[in-house]
């Protein structure tokens, strides 16, 4: 089992903070099984202030190489990924359209 640690920023604006955390408590069933195929066994995000942490926990089959590609097939993650965007802001220093940010894990105990 893998793990894995990302970051990202949400526009600082409550209502669409809301509405984003609405989105994700129901969150579609195609993304769910997007997800899930591509070897995610858990995912959780949890949120301060306007930043967000994604944990992500995979078998070894998972790759984020593989999930982009499967990703970018897929029209209903494509869809959701633009819906998303009215409510993420990039991370200072990321590349043009990159959305979470891989963590460096520095600690463990």
């Amino acid at each position: 089992m893998k793990k894995y640690c990302l970051a990202l920023d949400l526009i600082d604006n409550s209502e669409l903070i809301a509405e984003y955390e609405k989105y994700h408590q129901n969150v579609w069933p195609e993304i769910r099984q997007s997800i899930l195929d591509s070897g995610i066994t858990n995912m959780e995000i949890y949120r301060v202030q306007n930043r967000l942490i994604m944990i992500i926990e995979a078998d070894e089959n998972f790759s984020f190489e593989a999930k982009n590609e499967a990703d970018k097939n897929n029209a209903k993650v494509q869809e959701w990924e633009e819906l998303m965007w009215k409510f993420q802001q990039q991370l200072p220093k990321s590349k043009t359209g990159e959305k979470w940010k891989l963590m460096d894990k520095i600690f463990s105990l």
